[in-house]
């Protein structure tokens, strides 16, 4: 890693934007993401939730349970920073709304740091699009209005890209009404990845 990939991934972990302004978080900031320019597979989700913000580490919840297993791999590929990338569109746990939700993530973050953030991932083969907000960002026109008919429109950007509804007990229903997607996409993500690594 160079003296200038470094530099940004401290000046990362360091960000304070949304302790400032007139909505801090409500919490102190805790940026939580997995960066290291060799990293072949590029996981991009929405933001930490309470749990993550407790233990710094991302995805240590049943939501990262289950991604592993769409992905194929167990955790000791997917903290290897060397090989996996995990760069949510927020760094930080946003808080939870009013009926108990994870709120949005901060736009503060991406627009800081989202763009620097990619340029020091030359080495990515195959990128998972984690929701609405990653999938607007990264996908722009292509977004199909929402995270259903984007991800039944899959094909269009495997295997260079894979887009996924969250991996939350929240959308156990969702999972139930759409069996192609563990019948047709899983087994491509899991071949995209592991070709990847």
């Amino acid at each position: 890693m160079t003296p200038k990939e470094k530099d940004l991934i401290e000046r990362m972990r360091a960000c304070q934007i949304c302790s400032e302004g007139m909505h801090p978080l409500p919490h102190p900031p805790n940026p939580v993401f997995q960066l290291h320019p060799d990293a072949s597979v590029l996981i991009c989700g929405q933001a930490p939730g309470n749990l993550v913000n407790q233990t710094g580490r991302p995805f240590t919840d049943p939501s990262g349970d289950r991604l592993r297993k769409w992905m194929g791999i167990g955790p000791e590929i997917f903290y290897d920073e060397t090989r996996v990338a995990i760069l949510p569109m927020g760094f930080c746990f946003p808080g939870y709304t009013a009926n108990g939700s994870d709120k949005p993530p901060r736009k503060e973050c991406a627009a800081e740091w989202r763009e620097q953030a990619l340029t020091i991932l030359p080495n990515i083969r195959v990128s998972l699009l984690i929701g609405a907000y990653a999938q607007k960002w990264h996908l722009r026109k292509h977004y199909a209005g929402s995270v259903t008919q984007t991800v039944e429109n899959w094909r269009q950007f495997a295997p260079d890209s894979f887009v996924l509804p969250h991996p939350s007990w929240r959308n156990n229903a969702w999972l139930n009404r759409h069996p192609w997607f563990e019948d047709d996409l899983l087994p491509e993500l899991k071949n995209a990845v592991h070709s990847a690594l």
